[in-house]
């Protein structure tokens, strides 16, 4: 009888940081919202919602379904790699139901990943097979991670705009890469006596830690696997950054894509060190200072930028929502 009142103990923390998560990133985004209003020009969101051009807000959304079939090849790769075949169509639910997770409980990416093992495992997948796939995904996240905050780096190096703020960003998601990349490749079977007490009592933690316990002996990854998965992370990426200039595009406000591509990248991080679900308020205050800062006006600064949110974030939260209780429901977990 007591496990089950510890697990409940155990969630209610994660579902009050959550909530607190929400209702902190919703003050931020409202923030937001009246600073633009009071230092830009109301009346300039009508013209550009008069002026904006619906084909290539189409264009937008087509770019942002391509980001789920990148996600699905990541852990179709993976367990290739493992000498299973899994069609393409049957993974692409789990990239709506990872970003529900990922959104809905900040985690650094971790709720995800564990709902995409579990999934896997609903799927009769084989538990060595899904942890690699697991494992193969969240390592290249963070290396593509990596890989798009250097080159946002030169990108901004190159025009003498990277200062303090931006190193120390920078050094900060370094070491959270470093630890990730550890803990998959170093931790596997000791994991639980290496970290601190306090993450241990978070289920998504523990779940990871689980998973970590149960891979596969022997090399998890192949380097022809790491290059395939880190360049379908880095497709995710660009996919993104596309939508975001696509947008402000359709708003007949043009931008250099590198430099939209380094707004994007460096919003995102910010967004992900923030523990924000979603990185609500952060992930907008950054991306429109960062385009205001390379020229752009506040107003289409503010309103690409929420279009890209309701595209990539909002629009997929319902259905997402409605696959991540199914995969749940298709199978208990076995940890």
């Amino acid at each position: 009888m007591s496990a089950p009142k510890e697990q409940g103990t155990a969630r209610h923390p994660a579902r009050l940081t959550a909530r607190a998560g929400w209702i902190s990133g919703g003050v931020l985004l409202v923030g937001l919202a009246v600073l633009v209003a009071h230092r830009g020009e109301p009346r300039r969101f009508l013209e550009l919602a008069r002026d904006a051009r619906p084909l290539w807000l189409g264009v937008a959304i087509a770019l942002q379904a391509a980001t789920y079939a990148c996600a699905a090849g990541v852990w179709q790769r993976a367990l290739k790699h493992s000498g299973m075949s899994v069609r393409l169509r049957d993974l692409l639910p789990l990239g709506l139901a990872k970003l529900f997770a990922d959104q809905a409980l900040p985690s650094a990416g971790l709720s995800g990943t564990v709902l995409v093992l579990r999934s896997l495992r609903g799927r009769g997948v084989p538990r060595g097979f899904s942890v690699t796939a697991m494992l193969a995904g969240l390592a290249s996240s963070y290396v593509a991670y990596a890989i798009s905050l250097a080159i946002a780096l030169g990108i901004l190096a190159h025009r003498g705009e990277v200062h303090r703020a931006l190193l120390a960003l920078a050094i900060v998601f370094a070491v959270l890469t470093a630890g990730v990349l550890l803990a998959v490749f170093l931790l596997r079977g000791r994991a639980a006596q290496r970290l601190p007490g306090f993450l241990l009592r978070l289920p998504v933690v523990r779940e990871t830690l689980a998973a970590l316990a149960e891979a596969p002996p022997g090399p998890l990854f192949s380097l022809r696997l790491g290059i395939e998965t880190t360049a379908m992370q880095l497709g995710i990426f660009a996919l993104d950054a596309a939508t975001l200039a696509v947008v402000l595009h359709a708003l007949v406000t043009p931008v250099a894509p590198e430099l939209v591509f380094a707004s994007f990248v460096v919003a995102s991080v910010v967004a992900t060190l923030a523990w924000v679900p979603g990185g609500l308020g952060t992930f907008e205050g950054t991306c429109v200072a960062m385009l205001h800062v390379h020229g752009i006006a506040l107003e289409p600064a503010m309103a690409a930028t929420l279009l890209l949110r309701g595209f990539s974030f909002w629009l997929p939260m319902a259905p997402g929502l409605w696959i991540a209780r199914r995969e749940m429901l298709q199978r208990p977990p076995e940890f």
